[in-house]
């Protein structure tokens, strides 16, 4: 999928951008490199152009053996020393010396230079005086001769040596930086090729998806790219999807929230009006009526409580527990009237009462009622004999308290086990919300406690761990 084109967002590169830096740093490196090898070339032009002269002095030694019989004129002479571009030779061999040479050989020679023992350093180092501070007077170069010559010596001026090395060197440069600029180059489109268009590609993808993220069309379709490069293109479209995914399912539950929200204002005015009703029930004469009007006019109150803080949710979280000293006997006791939910008879029942807990027992007692809830909808019409829920309290090692819920079931189905705890994927039973577990596990992790699934070899077991009171 191609870049989307963001409204508003420039997103070309300030200055000179991400593919012209690496132009200039490409073309730095090989300039440092031709750089390493420019000056031994030079220092090596300096040797060769001295060691050709002694060969060509050789050639004039060789023209004057053949000419032993006869004197050498001083034209002869200063043609072979022109054609050596030196102002004297001397060629010793045989026990005897000979010398070719217009001009009085001078008494002294800026420099002397022995082709037999020359060093790297010393090169380098006779390349940057003759470059940097050249002579007037002539300097003396040395070498071993061919077979049937000794040593060779001339006495150049070094002038032309100097010219010659500059000329060589300025060739040499514009070479280099004619090979630096190619490579450059061709680094320059293989990296904006490979590199420097992909990356641009996800910036803008990322910033056109960052305008309009539940938008599936603005998600990267990644390339057949198998680099790394091709991976982040993959793992950018998969944090895309899911992050669409993810904010389309908070819209869905935001438009919820505010339904929900409009319908615990109605359904507290309803609560409200059948409080009243309670509290004249607790006032008849009968007996039935009486002990039955308390917990309907406390289960009436916790209604309200409940609607009062979803209209106060707005934010859909819970509010934060008042821990107290909390006896588990009242909640516990409130938990058999569940099996009045289900159709086919569930028997529901408690122990361990005489136990405490440092808890919220309004979220306490909705975390167990949630509970004991889906699981005797589970055993509801469940082909089980005795379909039982126990719900029993017993105290824990380090100042805590155990309580189990569990039911003699078909069990969990491996889809429920996996969406255990999330929202609205857990639901077992067709039309359920899948929100009863997830309440309950956050309202006991807000008191301080936790809440797991039990492996059992048959049925379902949950276990609540919360701190004694």
């Amino acid at each position: 999928m191609s870049a989307t084109p963001v409204a508003g967002v420039d997103l070309r590169p300030r200055g000179l951008g991400l593919s012209g830096r690496l132009f200039l740093v490409t073309v730095a490196f090989v300039v440092v490199a031709e750089i390493l090898t420019f000056v031994p070339a030079v220092a090596n032009y300096r040797i060769e152009w001295m060691d050709d002269r002694l060969a060509a002095a050789q050639v004039a030694a060789l023209v004057l053996d053949g000419r032993t019989a006869e004197p050498v004129s001083e034209d002869l002479e200063s043609r072979l020393l022109q054609g050596v571009n030196a102002r004297a030779i001397v060629v010793r061999g045989s026990g005897a010396q000979r010398l070719l040479a217009i001009e009085p050989i001078p008494e002294r020679v800026a420099d002397t230079v022995d082709l037999g023992q020359v060093t790297t350093w010393s090169a380098l180092r006779g390349a940057w005086r003759t470059l940097v501070s050249p002579v007037t007077e002539p300097i003396r170069v040395l070498g071993e001769g061919k077979p049937g010559f000794g040593r060779v010596e001339i006495l150049l001026d070094e002038a032309p040596l100097r010219t010659a090395m500059i000329d060589y060197a300025l060739r040499l440069a514009v070479s280099s930086l004619i090979i630096a600029a190619v490579a450059a180059g061709l680094v320059f489109v293989t990296l904006q090729v490979l590199i420097v268009r992909p990356v641009r590609r996800l910036a803008t993808n990322i910033t056109a998806f960052a305008d309009a993220p539940e938008d599936a069309a603005r998600i990267i379709t990644p390339s057949d790219r198998a680099d790394e490069i091709g991976q982040a293109e993959a793992a950018l479209a998969k944090m895309q999807r899911g992050l669409a995914d993810q904010l389309r399912q908070k819209r869905r539950l935001a438009e919820l929230g505010l339904a929900v929200s409009k319908i615990s204002h109605e359904l507290r005015n309803l609560l409200t009006a059948a409080q009243l009703l309670g509290d004249r029930l607790e006032s008849a004469a009968d007996p039935s009526v009486q002990r039955i009007a308390p917990r309907l006019v406390g289960t009436l109150a916790r209604a309200i409580r409940f609607c009062e803080g979803t209209l106060a949710y707005g934010r859909a979280i819970e509010p934060e527990p008042r821990l107290a000293p909390t006896p588990l006997a009242p909640l516990l006791a409130d938990l058999p009237d569940i099996a009045a939910l289900a159709v086919q008879p569930v028997a529901v029942k408690v122990d361990g009462g005489g136990l405490s807990v440092l808890a919220d027992s309004e979220q306490v007692s909705r975390a167990l009622a949630n509970l004991v809830r889906n699981a005797v909808q589970a055993l509801d019409g469940a082909a089980v004999a005795g379909p039982t829920v126990r719900v029993t309290a017993e105290a824990g090692p380090e100042e805590k308290v155990t309580i189990l819920v569990s039911d003699n079931g078909p069990g969990l189905p491996q889809r429920a086990r996996e969406n255990l705890f999330a929202p609205f994927q857990g639901s077992v039973k067709a039309g359920g919300t899948g929100l009863g577990l997830p309440i309950a596990a956050e309202l006991i992790e807000m008191n301080g406690g936790s809440l797991c699934l039990d492996e059992t070899p048959g049925g379902t077991r949950f276990r609540i761990v919360l701190p004694a009171a």
